[in-house]
This record gives structure tokens, C-alpha cells and sequence, in this order.
């Protein structure tokens, strides 16, 4: 085994997420585009499959072209280590437009400067201040 990289399965929305945090994270780099043509299987123009990279961790995405009873949950989130106050506080509030709080940003027992946020997506996104 490699290594393990994390899969997001959108449902038509994969490209917009994609635009969505390149504007929230500041090292974000796109590694491959690929879209659906006119033959399917998906939607034509949605995404195939993705690669990303934030903060050099890499991402796969893809628009899945069959419908499921299932979306993402908060029980599984991305866990971001944030370098500064304005690091934390501007991801905070980019990931939070359309999205909503789950746990608002603020000093916790077991951190100086916390926020849980699901995004507009439904990404779910843990920010912490590292110490």
C-alpha cells in the first residue's frame, strides 16, 4: 500500500468545489481536469474524475453519474492546520458562505482557536490554530 488519498463524490457540483477552494486555500494547485464527453457515462462537461493538491495533500473528485441515497456526513471531516489567526479566520469565513456552522470558531478546552464547518457542499472542514 502507498499511500491513502482522499475521494470526494459530488453529484454534478465536483468543478464549482474545485473553484470554490482554490479561493479558500492559499497553497492549492490543480493537478488533472477531466470531464464527461458526449458518450458518458455522466453528464457530458461534469467532472470524470479530478486531482487537487491543499497544502500538499492530495485529492481525487468526481461527479458520480449514478444517483445514491447518500451524501457526505460530518461524522467524516478534513482536519486543517492553520498557521496564523488570519489563516483560520479567512477559511473559516470562505468555507462558511452557503455552508453552516457546526461548531462555531472560538477558544475550546482543547484548542486556542477552533471552528467545524460544512461547507455549501457538504464537505465537512475541522479548522484548527496550530500551536
Amino acid at each position: 500500500m502507498s499511500k491513502i488519498t482522499p475521494f470526494l463524490m459530488f453529484e454534478g457540483q465536483a468543478e464549482a468545489a474545485i473553484n470554490f477552494y482554490t479561493s479558500v486555500f492559499r497553497d492549492f494547485k490543480i493537478i488533472r481536469l477531466a470531464h464527461y464527453g458526449a458518450d458518458g457515462p455522466g453528464k457530458e462537461g461534469e467532472v470524470s474524475q479530478a486531482a487537487f493538491n491543499i497544502n500538499g495533500q492530495e485529492f481525487l473528485c468526481t461527479d458520480s453519474f449514478v444517483q445514491h441515497a447518500f451524501t457526505f456526513t460530518p461524522s467524516l471531516s478534513l482536519f486543517v492546520e492553520c498557521d496564523s489567526e488570519e489563516e483560520i479566520d479567512e477559511a473559516y469565513d470562505k468555507l462558511l458562505e452557503g455552508g453552516q456552522s457546526l461548531m462555531p470558531i472560538d477558544k475550546y478546552p482543547f484548542s486556542k482557536k477552533f471552528g467545524w464547518i460544512q461547507d455549501k457542499f457538504g464537505v465537512s472542514w475541522q479548522l484548527n490554530l496550530a500551536n
